[in-house]
């Protein structure tokens, strides 16, 4: 029987491990890999809030714990939006930027609105993602991907989610959201973070 290893990938979010999965790779040292979300696992497992004052802290606080929780090697990330002119805000706090509901449109016109009258220039931003790996006794690795851009004057695009329909991604007059999901996920943040997490996976 082939051997393998399980990596809990700390999500809920089936689309999100189907992105992963077809990032990282198949085979470890020649160990065939197995990649499970949260709903996989034997006993219902709720990530915890995510209260880091980095996107670095929440990706780690997630890791650890669901390697913790699972006795598996647990993989986690967190992203934010950073953008210049608000001197890298919205940030940790980008999911809730206009509030704790979580409301992306709200999120996005309060965007626009602090930016009101910048020309395209002035309004330089940064995807960041940072991508955690932790073992059951607590030691983590991290790594960080960033993809440059600029916000936009108004929604385009159809794709995506969040801030994808502001977000125009420098060298390209195209947001995130008018972009295919095959072409975002070949330049995106989350791919660079989880491309370099790779040489830890390899340390298993």
């Amino acid at each position: 029987m082939e051997k393998e290893i399980k990596i809990l990938i700390a999500t809920e979010n089936q689309n999100k491990i189907k992105e992963l999965s077809a990032i990282l790779p198949k085979k470890i040292n020649n160990v065939k890999v197995v990649y499970l979300g949260l709903k996989d696992l034997d006993k219902k497992t709720v990530l915890p809030e995510e209260t880091g004052h980095t996107i670095e802290e929440n990706a780690v606080l997630k890791a650890r714990f669901a390697a913790k929780e699972s006795g598996l090697p647990a993989l986690a990330d967190d992203t934010g939006l950073e953008v210049d002119f608000l001197k890298g805000a919205p940030g940790v706090r980008s999911a809730r930027y206009a509030g704790d509901i979580k409301d992306e449109s709200e999120n996005n016109l309060k965007l626009l609105n602090e930016l009101e009258g910048l020309f395209l220039g002035e309004r330089a931003a940064h995807f960041k993602t940072v991508a955690a790996l932790a073992r059951p006794d607590g030691s983590t690795a991290t790594e960080e991907g960033v993809l440059d851009g600029f916000i936009g004057f108004g929604f385009r695009g159809k794709n995506g989610f969040g801030y994808d329909p502001l977000f125009i991604v420098k060298g390209t007059n195209k947001t995130l959201a008018e972009l295919k999901p095959e072409e975002k996920n070949k330049i995106s943040h989350r791919k660079k973070a989880f491309e370099k997490i790779v040489k830890h996976l390899e340390t298993l």
